[in-house]
């Protein structure tokens, strides 16, 4: 639905949302951010990966209509494809958006799915950043499980902030450590990803995602010999950052 008045400059409504909600705990923060007219037009954007169910029991418990977009490579593991699909009906999510790359743009760029071998960045571009910016273009912001103890870039992380001036990311769990994480995921009985207890405690797309080892980093197994360390989702200051502990 469009908005009654159009909305102010990004940064301006980034700095009002961050001093008014500073003090709210993350349920009250994503319940007020999805009815804030400040805020606009959101969805969220979820993985459906190893704790992505906290949020989206979160976002359900708000409003099962709101937007949830789901990226699918088509190179996830069949797991995950599974798992999204438990995971919406258990929640009673009803509007659950699956978001492929063009097509034409996939055989004109990697007509034999071969292209993560050459060209990872090149791979995530296609199959995830390009379809993601187009599915958000609708959209004024979108919510994140983004969270400070995911590395230095994160540590003073808001609960909202700038995206290059083109719409707003909601982050509810930004204080959270990975223990709030895991009680709230045992409190509320939600279902975990069946691929964690295999040793992927990060999922992506199955050629890029190996398991880890104990004593390694949680996203060791993500692009593994390789010094990829983020899809290109999430961005600061024009630049990739690692989304998972620092190493």
């Amino acid at each position: 639905m469009p908005l009654e008045q159009p909305l102010g400059p990004i940064q301006e409504r980034v700095d009002h949302l961050n001093r008014r909600y500073q003090h709210h705990a993350a349920s009250a923060v994503l319940k007020r951010a999805m009815s804030d007219p400040q805020v606009g037009r959101i969805a969220m954007v979820s993985s459906f990966g190893a704790e992505s169910v906290v949020l989206l029991h979160m976002v359900a418990m708000v409003d099962r209509t709101t937007p949830v977009l789901f990226i699918d490579t088509q190179m996830l593991f069949p797991e995950t494809l599974d798992y999204q699909q438990e995971v919406a009906q258990k929640l009673g999510l009803t509007d659950v958006r699956v978001i492929h790359a063009n097509p034409q743009e996939l055989d004109a760029e990697d007509p034999y799915g071969a292209l993560h071998l050459r060209d990872t960045d090149a791979c995530c571009d296609l199959r995830k950043t390009r379809p993601l910016e187009q599915a958000l273009s609708g959209f004024d912001a979108w919510i994140t499980g983004r969270k400070r103890f995911q590395g230095a870039s994160r540590a003073a992380l808001d609960f909202f902030e700038s995206e290059e001036d083109r719409r707003i990311k909601v982050n509810p769990l930004a204080h959270w450590d990975k223990g709030d994480v895991q009680d709230y995921m045992i409190n509320n009985r939600l279902p975990r990803h069946p691929l964690v207890a295999r040793g992927y405690p990060s999922i992506g797309c199955r050629p890029c995602t190996s398991p880890v080892k104990p004593g390694e980093d949680e996203r060791a197994g993500r692009w593994r010999g390789s010094e990829k360390i983020e899809c290109g989702i999430h961005l600061v200051d024009g630049k990739m950052v690692r989304t998972g502990t620092a190493q």
